[in-house]
């Protein structure tokens, strides 16, 4: 049982039960206070109920099957992909530039939400004390750290624990990258919370482009926001003897660490936490910003959204003061915020211009994702005519 109701600087989450007010530490990635409205729910309790209870905002603090509480979970998630039986009535507002995108993304983020309201309690040491519950230990520990002596219950959302026994899975199986030459080497083990390279078409980009001839005099490139490591290992093996890799977030250098070593490229790749750009200047200088100008919702989503176009704008400002002499800049950017009307098209060449860069030459590539495809995606008319582009680009 939980403790007693309790009132502290650790994020809490409280309900009655049993006649007790109770709490728990409430463990969540996304901002925001956890749900002030808590009932117990178990096997008994049907879908229909459930997804009424969840749209109110009313969250389910599961005490019934482990297994039961995952199928109640997809039942939800029908319930929320069902179209409305009357289709909202189109106002001007639609034909603002990125509508169609916006609505997809509260739509999204009200379906987030719904799910997001069975919860799974933990107990100390991350165990579920729920029947037929899998053992989530490991999966926690590589997440969160491993337990502490002063840990105690806790409370997590479903959908998210789910997410963090999936990436438990993909961190321990390793993604393809073609780009880094043939099996077994060639794997990039994603942690929790840093963004995997599925896409493998903008890491072909980076191994396909030509390199600039004044690495020739000096060998050393800069990884902007480096991530899983996946473009500094490209660098790494495409001959660079030197890579300096950044990003601000622990978590993504942690699992650039482990990547860099598992490839035994560690002692040509040196990680340095900054904001974008290391001491010093290069001759090559790879940057793949979130593509889309959008404020994120998740940690995760940092790697998708960038708010004002903050990273973008702050790599294009920053680089030729970074450059080496005939060095170049590599941004890697898809277009698809033109498509869904998030950026004007003229809005990156004038960024380019005024940050005194010109283009010295292009790469176009297609997308080659299921969702590009997928004609009844709310946004595939923009992921279809998707271009990822890596522009050359040197000081004016």
């Amino acid at each position: 049982m939980a403790s007693p109701l309790q009132f502290d600087e650790t994020p809490c989450i409280a309900w009655m039960e049993g006649g007790a007010a109770c709490s728990a530490r409430w463990r969540c990635e996304r901002p925001g206070p956890p749900p002030s409205r808590v009932v117990i729910a178990d096997d008994t309790l049907s879908a229909d109920r459930a997804y009424r209870l969840a749209c109110e905002g009313t969250a389910l603090l599961w005490r019934g099957d482990f297994q039961n509480a995952r199928q109640l979970v997809q039942a939800l998630a029908r319930r929320a992909d069902r179209p409305p039986r009357r289709p909202a009535p189109k106002v001007a507002a639609d034909d603002a530039p990125g509508a169609a995108f916006h609505r997809h993304r509260q739509a999204q983020a009200q379906r987030a939400r719904v799910l997001a309201m069975v919860l799974i309690p933990l107990d100390a040491e991350r165990a579920i004390p729920l029947r037929r519950a899998p053992d989530v230990r490991a999966a926690c520990a590589q997440a969160w750290g491993e337990p502490e002596a002063a840990d105690e219950d806790s409370v997590v959302s479903l959908r998210e624990l789910l997410g963090l026994i999936s990436a438990y899975e993909w961190r321990r199986n390793g993604v393809a990258v073609a780009a880094l030459g043939p099996p077994p080497g060639n794997r990039i083990h994603p942690h929790y919370g840093v963004f995997s390279p599925v896409r493998g078409e903008y890491v072909d980009l980076v191994a396909e482009a030509p390199v600039p001839k004044a690495t020739l005099s000096e060998s050393l490139a800069f990884d902007i926001g480096t991530g899983t490591g996946v473009l500094a290992a490209v660098l790494a093996r495409r001959g660079l003897a030197r890579v300096i890799a950044t990003d601000q977030e622990p978590r993504a250098l942690a699992c650039a660490a482990e990547n860099l070593a598992r490839l035994q490229l560690a002692e040509r790749v040196q990680l340095l936490q900054a904001d974008l750009y290391p001491p010093g200047r290069a001759p090559l200088i790879v940057c793949n910003p979130p593509w889309l100008p959008a404020r994120p919702g998740s940690p995760l989503e940092r790697a998708v959204y960038d708010e004002g176009s903050a990273m973008l704008l702050g790599f294009l400002r920053g680089l030729a003061a970074h450059l080496a002499p005939c060095g170049e800049g590599w941004l890697i950017l898809s277009d698809l915020a033109e498509h869904l009307g998030l950026r004007g098209r003229d809005e990156l060449p004038a960024a380019i211009a005024d940050a005194g860069l010109r283009v010295l030459g292009r790469l176009d590539t297609r997308p080659r994702h299921g969702k590009a495809f997928d004609a009844a995606d709310a946004l595939h008319a923009a992921r279809a005519a998707e271009v990822t582009t890596l522009w050359r680009l040197g000081a004016a």
